[in-house]
């Protein structure tokens, strides 16, 4: 094991693997310790944070002197204690810290009633997930079904037998798997074979012209995002670039659940809601396309293709588009398509049983903070504008692609990193320092800033966070 992962040489490879120019590292620099107190992982998770942030932040600038070749470059710096922080998800509505996790959702272990001993997590943050999941074990449908109940069901399932027919039921489920069965699965290897930020050309388009940039404005100001993103990673991504001045429209579904965390990951987007099941919602979607530079989307592979809204069709729409897409486990390979989450990432692909067993006990252990989601989060923020500067220098319609595996798939190639025992249950420090206190649409939010610190504009929110529909769905 490593004692310490450089921020600054995962940055680098992050920096040169999207071919962009190298002069511009000299513009960064790291601050802090890379494992603060209270984050203790065998994984670098505190570094890959500080380096994503850092990537996007510097390919903003990167933006900015594209658009106005006279302003000085500016500098950089990212906190490793703030990046944790900010990872953590940390927020709280009129001083209550509410809690994001369902009851029934969590890791249990299961098959000792039938000598088959495993374990299984479930996401059921959703309703209809809880709903699924509980039928599958024969149990009643609603809030009042006690974890302990979910916990003696299981007893009688194999966590293999069990997964299965949640795949085959669409539910979000997986079986707790080492990293070596995890490579048994294949879908490992079929994500080393893909870089884990993808950038393509997807059709021949002129440059898209920007708005001029005036003085004082953040170097994003007057690119325009459609974020059809709900579940943390998407918005996390929306969310950083709104904070470096782009103009975000988040589109959501009249029908669509939604995490009670939408209060935190709306700051500085507006946020109207369109039915896409209609004709007159895709109107709309398609008429919002005609001035957006960038169209970010978490669907499920394909849904939004079966809408007119693929990468292809999208390009058609607007040329010299860029189309951002995330997916749990990729679009290729036996684990395409799969419905995942950070925690469920972490389970099926080893992490939880690496961190048990360097922690000494053995038991299943999380990351420090959801490290798959917002790592995905920046470094889709991060292609974006890589994309954003080849269309505006080569022309061109361009697709993005980051997966919560394939960051899963980049965290452990970084290298494992040594823990002293006495670090595992250290208290975490003060976030104040970190928080900022905002009204908003849901109520009185306090939340952690962004941690990327600009020398000339400072990363901000134009927006407070409203709940969905409250602006309409107009630029």
């Amino acid at each position: 094991m490593n004692p310490i992962v450089a921020p600054m040489n995962v940055l680098q490879a992050l920096w040169n693997g999207a071919r962009l120019d190298a002069a511009a590292l000299q513009s960064v620099q790291f601050t802090g310790d890379g494992c603060p107190q209270g984050f203790a992982s065998s994984f670098a998770v505190v570094p890959a944070i500080q380096a994503s942030v850092a990537a996007a932040a510097l390919a903003s600038t990167q933006i900015e002197q594209l658009r106005e070749p006279r302003r000085q470059a500016q500098q950089i710096s990212v906190d490793a204690r703030h990046a944790a922080f900010e990872a953590s998800g940390y927020f709280a509505l009129d001083g209550v810290v509410p809690d994001l996790w369902s009851p029934i959702s969590g890791l249990y272990a299961c098959g000792a009633g039938i000598g088959q001993p495993g374990w299984v997590r479930i996401h059921a943050n959703f309703e209809h997930h809880r709903d699924g999941a509980l039928a599958l074990l024969g149990l009643p449908t609603d809030a009042q079904t006690s974890r302990i109940e979910v916990q003696q069901a299981l007893q009688q399932c194999s966590a293999a037998d069990f997964e299965a027919r949640a795949i085959a039921a669409g539910l979000p489920i997986v079986a707790l798997r080492s990293h070596e069965q995890w490579l048994e699965q294949g879908q490992e290897a079929e994500i080393a074979n893909r870089p884990l930020i993808a950038l393509e050309r997807v059709s021949d388009a002129p440059p898209l012209p920007w708005p001029q940039l005036g003085d004082g404005q953040r170097p994003l100001a007057g690119i325009k995002l459609l974020d059809l993103t709900r579940i943390i990673a998407g918005p996390v991504a929306a969310r950083t670039l709104a904070a470096y001045g782009a103009d975000v429209l988040m589109i959501n579904g009249p029908h669509l659940p939604n995490i009670e965390a939408i209060a935190e990951l709306s700051r500085g987007k507006r946020s109207a809601q369109l039915d896409l099941r209609g004709e007159a919602g895709r109107g709309d979607l398609q008429q919002l396309l005609r001035e957006a530079h960038v169209f970010l989307q978490a669907y499920r592979p394909d849904a939004l293709a079966a809408k007119g809204f693929g990468a292809e069709q999208l390009a058609q729409l607007r040329p010299g588009i860029v189309v951002a897409e995330l997916a749990a486990y990729g679009w290729q390979g036996p684990w395409a398509g799969r419905r995942g989450f950070d925690s469920l990432v972490q389970t099926a692909s080893g992490i939880n049983v690496d961190e048990g067993l360097t922690r000494g006990d053995g038991k299943p252990r999380v990351l420090p903070v959801q490290a798959l989601d917002y790592g995905a989060g920046f470094l889709l923020a991060f292609g974006i504008q890589a994309a954003l500067l080849r269309q505006a220098t080569e022309g061109g319609s361009w697709r993005v692609r980051v997966t919560l595996a394939g960051v899963a798939y980049w965290l452990r190639s970084l290298g494992r990193v040594a823990v002293e025992a006495g670090d595992w249950d250290q208290p975490r420090a003060d976030m104040s320092p970190y928080l900022e206190t905002l009204d908003s649409g849901f109520g009185q939010l306090q939340a952690v800033r962004h941690c990327a610190q600009f020398s000339r504009t400072p990363a901000a929110w134009e927006h407070v966070a409203m709940p969905p529909g409250s602006h309409p769905a107009l630029w």
